[in-house]
């Protein structure tokens, strides 16, 4: 497990395809539609006859599939892919996804967004019975859960293990007759279902990468089930009936691409909803002009200009060929990263009172290299908004943020904040303002968002981590 907080990362994103002759040409398309939400590693697995063939490598997908035959020559019908932030598993060759398993009597592949909360005890359980682990991914842990399972068909061995793992998960599992998807719970990550022209099914992270095969939006994969695709058709199943819609807040502030829709709601809009209500609640008397930091604040940047009446300047600009440096492997290379990939526009700051608008602060580095950069260009003000409530508790489903000991906001005030930040004032948009900005149609408490980082309040038990956290807590409270 992580040992600390690296930064805020999307973590992955999952894509697979049932019943096309291109079904690896898409994935790829589909995968380059989600390279946001992963970085570190890439992978395709695809069914050709009932054969699995899988190619995976670290890097970019362009790194990994980087010849013209290297997609061509993945022959099938049928496939899953995966790209790849760690979030569980160190960043092992072993560890990138999708993970291939090769029995005597069938093959399996497996792709995962999230995170499993019980996944350490698992594997020591399974472990201590004679299980041999390939990886140190928590992934892993369903495909020994199945195997070992007494149920009758695979159907229902899915949704035993199903049963078993505890957390935040959306799964692809692929075999040589069928393909399977099936979320957590809580739907703590994004899982849509489309369709191709030709009738093939489409299951994906965002429904951008729907848009990117041309596949037609179908529904949105609903906390606790299974969904079965193979050449009869789909079937929807659910394994279990205790759920309660909790999807990441984050999802909607930070991770997913501004044109897709999660839960019927457009992420940009939502956005720019949450500029627009940090406008009204965190407003600035006296500036000139109002600045997104690009690319995932522009929506709330515009949101908040809209409302306060002033005008959106494109004041910064981003190097749209440098490296993401929020899931750079180290603090060090993120740092140097700052102003190889942000530039401020000179002529547009000088001289004027500036509100800089920002999705959300971790670490506070950037915020701060930010801030200094404006100022240096010239801005006489820099007042810092962000358009989501202070970060102060880890995050356990799924966002690379296991520990509290680098989030700023968990350590520090909102002055002694604005003070390092150097900023002129420091605002954030409260958690009410988040959970009625997205305004999710259902009766689940937060209106269906996970919130924990922000209030603590978390959706489900901890299991492995509760020991962890309650430490964590009791430190912060010491050194408080």
């Amino acid at each position: 497990m992580p040992s600390e907080v690296k930064s805020l990362n999307e973590e992955c994103g999952i894509f697979g395809v049932w019943g096309t002759p291109d079904a690896a040409k898409l994935t790829y398309i589909g995968l380059f539609a989600l390279q946001h939400r992963g970085q570190e590693g890439a992978g395709i697995t695809v069914n050709h006859d009932g054969h699995l063939q899988t190619k995976r490598g670290f890097g970019l997908l362009t790194d990994v599939f980087d010849s013209p035959n290297a997609v061509e020559d993945m022959v099938g019908d049928a496939a899953i892919g995966h790209v790849r932030y760690s979030t569980a598993g160190s960043n092992l060759l072993e560890n990138i996804q999708p993970l291939p398993f090769n029995f005597s009597d069938t093959q399996f592949a497996l792709a995962h967004n999230g995170n499993l909360t019980n996944a350490i005890s698992i594997r020591k359980n399974l472990e201590d019975r004679g299980a041999i682990y390939h990886s140190s991914s928590d992934t892993e842990n369903l495909m020994h859960l199945i195997r070992l399972s007494r149920a009758n068909d695979l159907d229902d061995q899915m949704k035993e293990a199903l049963n078993i793992i505890k957390g935040g998960f959306a799964y692809l599992v692929i075999t040589k007759d069928r393909l399977y998807a099936a979320l957590d719970p809580n739907g703590f990550r994004p899982l849509v279902v489309g369709q191709l022209q030709n009738g093939a099914y489409v299951v994906c992270s965002e429904t951008c990468a729907l848009d990117a095969v041309g596949a037609t939006f179908k529904f949105d994969v609903q906390p606790g089930q299974l969904i079965k695709i193979d050449d009869s058709g789909i079937t929807i199943d659910q394994y279990t009936d205790e759920t309660q819609l909790s999807i990441c807040s984050m999802e909607f502030i930070y991770f997913a691409r501004p044109d897709s829709d999660i839960y019927g709601v457009n992420v940009h809009s939502a956005r720019k909803r949450m500029g627009e209500r940090l406008a009204r609640e965190q407003p600035v008397d006296d500036a000139d002009m109002v600045i997104g930091v690009p690319n995932s604040s522009l929506s709330a940047a515009m949101g908040y200009a809209q409302q306060s009446g002033l005008p959106y300047e494109m004041g910064l600009v981003k190097n749209q060929y440098s490296a993401r440096t929020f899931i750079e492997p180290t603090q060090e290379l993120r740092e140097q990263g700052v102003n190889m990939k942000l530039s401020a526009v000179k002529g547009v700051v000088r001289g004027k009172k500036v509100v800089l608008v920002d999705d959300s602060i971790v670490r506070g580095t950037t915020s701060r290299r930010i801030v200094k950069l404006l100022k240096d260009a010239g801005a006489l003000a820099v007042h810092l908004r962000i358009a989501s409530p202070p970060l102060r508790y880890p995050c356990f489903y799924g966002i690379d943020i296991q520990h509290v000991r680098e989030l700023i906001a968990a350590n520090k005030s909102i002055e002694e904040m604005r003070d390092l930040f150097g900023c002129d004032s420091l605002g954030f948009l409260s958690v009410k303002g988040v959970v009625d900005s997205v305004n999710l149609k259902t009766n689940a408490p937060n209106k269906g968002l996970c919130v924990a980082y922000f209030d603590g309040k978390y959706p489900t038990p901890l299991y492995d981590y509760e020991e962890e956290y309650d430490r964590d807590q009791a430190q912060l409270q010491r050194m408080r």
